[in-house]
């Protein structure tokens, strides 16, 4: 049965909004035309709106309710203390384009957080601009490009990519006209050195690597992978999806990457999902700054003995210009700033160790009942396969069936390399009892796959809405459910 809609539910007379009285004069519009003499808004009591959204609430699925494993993703809990921070009312209530005596306290915070993002990724210089991973990673390859260009190198045409890549890791390049050239994995998940060193001339702009990789591993050869692409004239992109499994353990930069974007809605806490808010600030080497978007924030005016530091905007040489309005998602930023804040450097180190640590336990128990295709110590999250022998189960019908058991699926079909893929990732916020509970219903959906298919393929049963076709859903969006006649025009 259809829920009915905000505007079913109105009933004339009713109001939930008393505004208060006006502070300043009030003053006819200029243009009456503006004015509608009918505007069918609904009308409902405060009570009815928050029990009606409330009501639609709980059809959704949030890491707020229950474990989240969405491997790639990071879908980790997000500390409350992050929304008091970025809710302050210095920060709420002010605004980029004040003048910069105003803001010293906003700025200061973002200065502050370049500095530990430094610190914690081993890049010497840090933007924060980008809104999102997919943005710092256009960010980074514009970059790359502007670098050789300086260097009168206009040949260069090729970017490198790893068949376990991110996709939006070829799309980055393609989108500035690059050739994108697929490196297979090797036996071990390792990038295939023999088609690297094969692929390394001068026409190489670089090479993107997720490292730890999208199967959960890390590249035991990452050196010489380095080397290889360097020896060759090219740079090495880092994507920073992963580093939840690096934090205090490894530094990208100090591995000999030039670039990286960080995922603040994934390593550090900003929640995330439905398009935003994200933050993806881009690390650079010491060859790469000089071309950062800006601007950047920096200390103009060095501390006296008795006055603070003035803080303001910095313009590197050779910048690529701006990448988005202000200074990049100040929100998210704040929560971020108070996630380290809060977990300082042994904070972090743990935060990556324990995220491991549940990635393993979780791939030792399963590994009995479900294929793992590379089979040694993974990071931070793995990959099984979601199929069974003699069965017509796929990792679809398991992740459905998982739903009955009140877990939000894993990733499926990612990375494309692993037939039927299931990637998993638990983040270091999961305790034993909820690892132990995920495991024991993916051996119950194991169990059923040989003794009760039938459940698994017609699965959710227990969920507000039965299996969708996605296929027509995302070809035949319904993008509005009701319109009041009058307004159809």
């Amino acid at each position: 049965m259809r829920e009915p809609t905000i505007f079913e539910l109105s009933s004339p007379g009713r109001t939930g909004v008393t505004f208060p009285t006006s502070d300043v004069p009030a003053y006819a519009l200029p243009d009456a035309s503006l004015l509608r003499a009918e505007l069918p808004l609904p009308e409902l009591a405060e009570v009815d709106v928050v029990r009606h959204y409330m009501h639609l609430s709980r059809y959704n699925y949030s890491v707020d309710e229950g474990f989240y494993p969405l491997g790639s993703c990071t879908m980790k809990y997000n500390p409350k203390i992050n929304e008091d921070t970025c809710r302050l009312p210095g920060f709420v209530f002010s605004h980029p384009l004040q003048p910069i005596e105003t803001v010293q306290g906003n700025l200061a915070l973002l200065f502050e957080m370049q500095e530990w993002l430094k610190e914690i990724s081993g890049f010497n210089e840090v933007t924060l601009q980008p809104a999102a991973g997919a943005h710092g990673e256009f960010c980074g390859v514009l970059m790359m490009r502007a670098y050789h260009k300086a260097r009168g190198d206009a040949k260069r045409i090729k970017m490198l990519i790893p068949d376990a890549a991110h996709g939006t890791n070829p799309a980055s390049a393609g989108m500035l006209g690059m050739e994108v050239v697929t490196i297979p994995s090797d036996a071990h998940g390792n990038v295939d050195l023999v088609a690297l060193k094969a692929a390394c001339d001068d026409t190489v702009v670089g090479m993107m690597l997720t490292n730890p990789n999208t199967l959960g591993l890390f590249d035991q050869n990452i050196v010489e992978v380095v080397r290889l692409v360097r020896d060759c004239g090219g740079l090495m992109y880092g994507d920073g999806a992963n580093l939840n499994a690096l934090l205090g353990i490894v530094r990208p930069g100090d591995l000999g990457f030039d670039v990286m974007h960080f995922n603040l809605h994934k390593t550090f806490a900003v929640p995330h999902g439905g398009g935003g808010p994200g933050s993806g600030p881009v690390g650079v080497s010491e060859r790469l700054a000089e071309f950062l978007p800006s601007p950047l924030i920096g200390i103009v005016e060095e501390a006296e003995e008795d006055t603070p530091p003035l803080y303001g905007y910095i313009t590197p040489k050779q910048t690529i210009g701006r990448m988005k309005a202000f200074h990049g998602h100040f929100g998210a930023i704040v929560r971020s700033y108070t996630y380290i804040a809060m977990h300082g450097p042994q904070g972090l180190k743990d935060v990556s160790q324990y995220a491991v640590l549940n990635a393993n336990y979780l791939m030792a128990r399963l590994k009995t009942y479900y294929k793992v295709p590379f089979d040694r110590i993974c990071m931070h999250e793995f990959v099984m396969e979601g199929r069974f022998e003699g069965t017509d189960i796929r990792a679809l019908d398991i992740s459905k069936r998982l739903m009955d058991y009140k877990f939000h699926p894993p990733t499926n079909y990612f990375p494309l390399i692993v037939h039927e893929a299931l990637m998993i990732e638990p983040t270091e916020t999961e305790n034993k009892q909820t690892l132990d509970a995920f495991v024991d219903a993916l051996v119950s959906i194991a169990n059923e796959a040989h003794t009760n298919p039938d459940i698994i393929k017609t699965a959710p049963h227990d969920t507000p809405f039965g299996r969708m076709d996605e296929v027509k859903a995302a070809r035949e969006l319904v993008l509005c459910c009701w319109l009041p006649e009058n307004l159809e025009d």
